[in-house]
């Protein structure tokens, strides 16, 4: 089972991330740019996910991905911890959302 530990130390290995408190959690960004936080009593994450892409995983797999009212008009989705398969599934979703907000340079 994956957790917030797991998160962390996975998010903080990506070049250039940081970990900041803000609404009273802990958040990761890239170059100023937030791409995951813990929210609630970090049983889950939110990462950013494009809105066509975002539709298809919470279809596909409701056990794992939903959508946050207060979201739902963004980019961002939320996830299980304990409903993902192993490290490696969040070790990609977690990268796929920190491309989305690293810097062009930091893809290169």
């Amino acid at each position: 089972m994956t957790t917030s530990d797991d998160v962390r130390a996975i998010a903080l290995s990506l070049p250039e991330t940081t970990e900041k408190i803000a609404w009273s959690m802990p958040t990761f960004r890239v170059a100023g740019k937030m791409f995951a936080t813990l929210p609630e009593d970090e049983t889950s994450m939110a990462v950013r996910c494009p809105k066509v892409e975002r539709e298809e995983l919470v279809l596909a797999e409701p056990e794992k991905f939903w959508v946050a009212a207060h979201e739902a008009s963004s980019a961002w989705v939320r996830v299980r911890l304990d409903a993902l398969d192993d490290l490696d599934e969040l070790r990609d979703i977690l990268l796929d959302s920190w491309r989305q907000a690293a810097p062009a340079a930091l893809l290169e």
